[in-house]
This record gives structure tokens, sequence and C-alpha cells, in this order.
């Protein structure tokens, strides 16, 4: 169902507020998560201690597959921080939305296509910067002329298709999930035989996107750091 989303003008820029909230919250929501789970350390973990433990084993194991750790050691740190604020943005707007006056203000940030390119945008440009910054200016930029001088139009294009693909993908698959969600929310609303309908479908649904949501914060991290593996690796 459309809504209309709270727009303000700013020094002639335009700022959607609830972009701005659920981005915030997003952010907030994964730093308490890394500070709870850090703050008492111990050799034998439990608890949330457990949880970020696994979560940085599976992103050094999704580096490890795109490059050496040597390389990507780096980068460890980054995938952590991209997998969990990807999977929260995506949780976020899952249970419930908030519209206040027909204005949309509590949804998934990954729900909207500015928000998922600005991030795509940032992985792309950071993998052209650590590849600057590892191998230097004059040997990456020849690497856009290999292995043959007329592949470099192509590897522009290139460029620009991995920013699109990455930032559409995620948004397409959140944004999608949240609209069927808002017909079935709306079915509920239509009486005991729309609840019934629209109730078992409902479940199942979120079910599905929870899944969906956390395949979708995988997948960006893993392309992530195969971009950046592209970029900064000798054997690619």
């Amino acid at each position: 169902m459309h809504h209309e989303a709270p727009i303000v003008t700013f020094l002639g820029l335009q700022f959607n507020l609830a972009n701005i909230l659920m981005i915030t919250i997003a952010s907030a929501i994964v730093f308490l998560l890394a500070v709870l789970s850090t703050r008492r350390l111990a050799m034998k973990p439990t608890g949330m201690q457990n949880f970020m433990e696994w979560v940085m084993d599976f992103v050094k194991n999704i580096i490890n597959s795109t490059m050496d750790w040597k390389d990507g050691g780096r980068f460890h740190i980054l995938g952590i921080t991209i997998i969990m604020y990807i999977f929260i943005s995506n949780m976020l707007g899952l249970p419930f939305s908030v519209v206040v006056d027909g204005t949309l203000w509590w949804k998934s940030p990954t729900a909207d296509p500015a928000v998922t390119l600005t991030l795509a945008t940032l992985i792309v440009g950071l993998s052209h910067f650590y590849g600057v910054k590892m191998k230097g200016a004059g040997a990456y930029g020849r690497e856009f002329f290999k292995p043959f001088w007329f592949m470099f139009p192509i590897k522009i294009i290139e460029e620009f298709a991995n920013t699109l693909t990455l930032g559409l993908r995620l948004y397409g698959n959140i944004y999608a999930g949240e609209i069927l969600l808002s017909l079935l929310a709306a079915g509920l609303a239509t009486g005991v035989g729309g609840t019934i309908a629209a109730a078992l479908p409902m479940l199942v649904w979120q079910g599905f996107s929870v899944f969906v949501g956390a395949i979708q914060s995988f997948i960006f991290c893993m392309l992530t750091m195969v971009y950046l593996a592209h970029k900064v690796s000798s054997d690619h």
C-alpha cells in the first residue's frame, strides 16, 4: 500500500526523515549489540559473546573464501558491521509499520533504493580506494586495460553495473516483502473472514521474510568481499 514519505528540504536538498530515523535506529541497535556482547569477555564465551564470536568466525570464513587473509584481514570489522547492519535493517520493518496521518515513519531502511544504492556506492568506492592504496595509482589504473586495452570501457560499465545490482538486489527483495506484508495486514482488517484467510499466510510470509533478510545480508557481505578481493588481491 502506498504511503507518503516525510520529506523535508534543507539547502535545496530533500531529506527523507523516515530514512534518517530508521538508519539511526539500525545503527544504534548494532552498536548496542556490539557493546553488550563484548563488555565482559571470558575465555569460555557464553550468551552474547558466543553470538558475536560466531558472527566473527562466519565473516572470517567469507573473507577466506574470496581472498588471502593477509589481504582480507583488514576488512574483518567492515564485514561484521555490514552483515549485522544489513540484517538488522532488513528486520526492522518486518513485524509492523508505523503510519501517521498517511505518512510512513517506521519501515526497513533497506526498503528504500536511496539507502541501498548509497550503501552500494560506498562499497564500490571503498574497493577503489583500497585498490589504489595497496597497489599504487599507476598499477591499479593499468588493471582497467588488462588483458587488452579495449576492455577499458567494458570495465567502466562493469563498475556501474556492480553498483546498481548490489543496491537494487537488496532493495527489491526487502521492498517486495514489505509490500506483500502490508497487503496481508490489510486483509486482517477486513473482518473475521479476512482475518482467518490472511493470518496463516502472513505468519508464513513473515517467517520467509526473516530467511530472505538473512540471505540478503549474507549476499551483500559476500559481494562486498568479492569486489574488494578483485581490487586488492594480486591473483585477481
